[in-house]
């Protein structure tokens, strides 16, 4: 498998989240499901945008590089990707991609002209396969800037002559550097062959990214270049298309100041990989919220388990519980197996958390029969936990941090919820029940709720 990684210029986005995560997660299912995978995510190291910060900064490509590199390994590393086989870097490959270069215009698919070297599309023709466009509306359509040295508008550069101050690499047409596409053909082909099975990347690169490197690949190689192409869908913002120009554009660093990893992760996974995903604050609260009705599920289970057995009382709902759990790794392998259907495995999951649930409240101290129910329960969601990176915390610590989180977001201190606890337990013990009405709704304006048993009353945040 191989997956177009970043070009090394600048923090990494939610998209690229979304991409890590979707690849992640299926580099984890197919190794889950048996496969031997090689894994293959490049950098692209050198190019216009890399130049461009450098320029501006006063330092040069390694430097800015080097430094998007690490930031990208960390983000990444926050996310809980697994790392790749191999992580190739372009600029690692110069001499892989000037030969597939060479054979190309050996081959007649190539042309060098003042320096650069085009591909010339009309020699494929299958060009344009990926995408299902049309070369010729594309050509009268081309919005290209006019080069008199390309016999077709729709060529696209392999190899481009250095400009006074760029970085370059010796080659048979001269100084100059890689077209961006043929980078990462070069590397998959130097790692995982002339062919192999999957290639993957964001929705965004099917053209003219990808159609090129199967134009170039195939070619050169005279062979299918990819079995299976995936590609996730984009991230909109609050339902507009993410932009820097509209202001709508958030580092993962920025998101992660505010949310979990994992709640990002698990937003992530809520919808089919290939469907566009609309991010907002509330869509994020809304899947932290539901990220942690699992781990109360999870922390009520590991609570019963924890207790003694029960005297072997029948509850309406165990032959449900038995019959879900029996099913929980089966239906959770058919929705992966669906074109890795993440959306569907959730909610399976949150179908057998319900079932939970309602067996829980029943039981009390579950029996035998429960327990051994329960504790399927506990094992499948570890195994399904490695697979989509998630249900890594203790149900205790996390439910823990987000009251911490809540606490932390509270305009009234502990000490004061509690003596306008006891006001109102005095106000009650008086009959002043007007008053104990005012302590309650003045502290849930405050976000505080209450919680009246006959032990006493305890508090949560809303």
């Amino acid at each position: 498998m191989y997956v177009c990684g970043v070009t090394v210029y600048d923090y990494c986005h939610i998209g690229h989240a979304r991409a890590g995560i979707v690849f992640d997660v299926i580099y984890r299912y197919l190794q889950y499901a048996g496969y031997e995978v090689t894994f293959v995510r490049n950098y692209t190291d050198i190019d216009d945008k890399i130049i461009n910060r450098a320029n501006q900064e006063g330092t040069d490509y390694r430097t800015i590089a080097d430094r998007y590199i690490a930031a990208f390994d960390e983000d990444m590393d926050r996310l809980g990707l697994k790392k790749p086989t191999l992580e190739p870097k372009a600029t690692d490959h110069i001499d892989d991609i000037i030969a597939i270069i060479k054979q190309l215009i050996a081959n007649g698919h190539a042309y060098e002209a003042a320096g650069d070297v085009y591909f010339a599309v009309e020699t494929f023709d299958d060009y344009l396969k990926l995408s299902k466009r049309n070369l010729e509306d594309m050509q009268a359509g081309a919005r290209v800037e006019v080069d008199e040295r390309k016999r077709n508008p729709m060529d696209f550069a392999l190899w481009k002559g250095s400009k006074p101050g760029e970085p370059w690499w010796q080659s048979p047409w001269g100084q100059g550097r890689p077209g961006w596409h043929i980078e990462c053909s070069a590397m998959s082909m130097r790692f995982l062959g002339p062919s192999f099975d999957i290639h993957g990347g964001g929705k965004d690169l099917v053209f003219p990214h990808h159609e090129n490197e199967i134009a170039q690949s195939e070619c050169a190689n005279g062979c299918q270049f990819v079995k299976y192409w995936l590609h996730n869908g984009f991230v909109n913002i609050n339902s507009e298309k993410m932009s820097k120009s509209l202001g709508n554009f958030f580092t993962i660093r920025e998101v992660l100041e505010l949310f979990d990893p994992e709640v990002l992760r698990f937003f992530i996974l809520q919808a089919h990989y290939r469907s566009p995903l609309d991010y907002s604050d509330q869509n994020l609260r809304e899947a932290q919220a539901g990220l942690t009705r699992i781990y109360e599920a999870l922390a009520a289970l590991d609570e019963a388990l924890a207790g003694p057995a029960g005297n072997g009382t029948a509850t309406p709902t165990l032959a449900e519980l038995q019959d879900k759990a029996q099913q929980l790794l089966p239906r959770f392998k058919e929705a992966m197996d669906d074109d890795f259907n993440t959306a569907q495995a959730l909610g399976v999951i949150f179908d057998l958390v319900r079932t939970l649930n309602r067996y829980l409240a029943e039981a009390g101290a579950p029996d035998a029969a429960g327990r051994q129910a329960l504790t399927a329960i506990r094992d499948a969601f570890a195994e399904i936990g490695q697979v989509l990176g998630l249900f890594h915390s203790t149900p205790a610590h996390w439910l823990a941090q987000r009251e911490a989180d809540k606490a932390a977001q509270l305009t009234i201190t502990p000490a004061e919820i509690e003596a306008l606890i006891a006001e109102r337990a005095q106000a009650r013990t008086d009959k002043n029940f007007k008053r104990s009405d005012e302590i309650r709704d003045q502290l849930l304006a405050s976000n505080i709720q209450l919680l009246d048993t006959p032990q006493g009353t305890s508090w949560k945040v809303k």
